[in-house]
């Protein structure tokens, strides 16, 4: 009002903006999402679990996590909908119920992060970045187990 902007056609302008990120994401977004039905498809999931299954057995951390902690760093909704199945077996007040809950809290959703939201913007060099995202979810991660197996 101050600079006497013409306030509709502003926000004309923010839309169509708007809708050119987004036809500008849309790739990247369905590149993600196919990589995740592949991951998911694959079976390496189910390796992955008996590959940690040993590991977490002496320190009481339940393999059902294990998915959760995997997808979480690549997409929020497929770890959305691992944390919804894991609750409705396990029950919201169960060691995985809050754990998982925990882990969904703690933890962002680094692979999707970089590949769209710097995609759009063109960014090419993401090393550093995915390395410091990664470390960030790792340490989500271990502190959700241990704050959650001390609390609960």
């Amino acid at each position: 009002m101050m600079k006497r902007a013409p306030a509709y056609e502003c926000f004309v302008e923010g839309g169509k903006e708007g809708l050119r990120i987004a036809v500008t994401i849309l790739p990247f977004l369905v590149g993600m999402l196919v990589a995740i039905s592949v991951f998911r498809a694959s079976g390496v999931l189910d390796v992955f679990l008996k590959a940690f299954s040993f590991l977490l057995a002496p320190f009481n951390i339940p393999t059902e996590i294990i998915p959760l902690a995997i997808i979480r760093p690549i997409s929020g909704n497929a770890a959305l909908g691992m944390l919804t199945d894991l609750i409705q077996h396990h029950g919201p007040d169960s060691l995985i119920g809050r754990l998982a809950s925990t882990i969904q809290g703690s933890t962002d959703t680094t692979f999707y992060v970089l590949t769209v939201y710097f995609g759009a913007v063109g960014i090419k060099k993401m090393g550093d970045a995915l390395k410091v995202g990664l470390l960030a979810d790792l340490v989500g991660i271990t502190a959700a187990i241990v704050l959650v197996t001390i609390l609960f």
